[in-house]
């Protein structure tokens, strides 16, 4: 992905991905984008449409889109509930303390805020989250971090492993064990997330509709 202006997004998208998921016989999907602070609406209409057309095309299929957090507006959060997803998918990734070295323009308190904002506008659709561990965090900012999540109505977690994409991205401060991994999903858990998936390579779309399953008694 360069870093020139984006193309538009492709109207003809939505309706390919719902074809493919029919093709592949799909029961559950979960997609994404690149961040598209560039639209007017941060590219929370697309977002829509292809939830829309994944239900058109595949009857009973459950979708998670993973969305950026549109620059804390409301209206394009809307925008993507009012389509009915399954699983409003946003990621903190990492704790507080770190978003300055780590998470460069993002803002944690906006990703709360989107997570409790659709909590608060559509009880009914599960909330999910994820974090990566290995950035240099402390256990204290690990469990703040999960206090937080769950305070703002996050139902479902995802925790893995962070890994550097190459020399020139943030450094892995540290590796951990798989028994560490075990341990803050069992963590978790006790906490009161509905379900969560904990390991090293863990990622927002591993076991997704197992996750689902085990938030609905599964």
């Amino acid at each position: 992905v360069t870093k020139k202006a984006p193309s538009p997004p492709d109207p003809g998208e939505p309706l390919r991905v719902a074809g493919l998921s029919k093709k592949w016989g799909l029961k559950y999907v979960v997609f994404t984008s690149p961040t598209r602070d560039d639209l007017p609406d941060g590219g929370a209409a697309h977002f829509a449409k292809t939830i829309t057309k994944l239900k058109e095309l595949n009857t009973g299929i459950k979708t998670e889109p993973l969305i950026p957090d549109f620059l804390g507006s409301g209206a394009a959060l809307e925008t993507v509930l009012s389509a009915g997803p399954s699983v409003l998918g946003h990621n903190i990734e990492t704790a507080a303390g770190l978003y300055e070295n780590v998470r460069s323009g993002a803002d944690y308190k906006h990703s709360l805020e989107l997570l409790a904002r659709s909590k608060k506008l559509r009880p009914d659709i599960l909330t999910k989250s994820g974090i990566m561990l290995g950035f240099g965090e402390t256990d204290a900012q690990i469990k703040k971090t999960l206090e937080d999540l769950l305070a703002g109505g996050c139902d479902l977690l995802t925790i893995g492993q962070y890994l550097a994409p190459s020399k020139k991205h943030f450094p892995v401060k540290k590796y951990y064990s798989p028994e560490e991994f075990s341990g803050w999903g069992e963590t978790a858990r006790k906490m009161g997330f509905k379900a969560a998936l904990s390991g090293p390579l863990v990622r927002s779309s591993y076991r997704a509709s197992r996750l689902y399953r085990r938030a609905n008694g599964g």
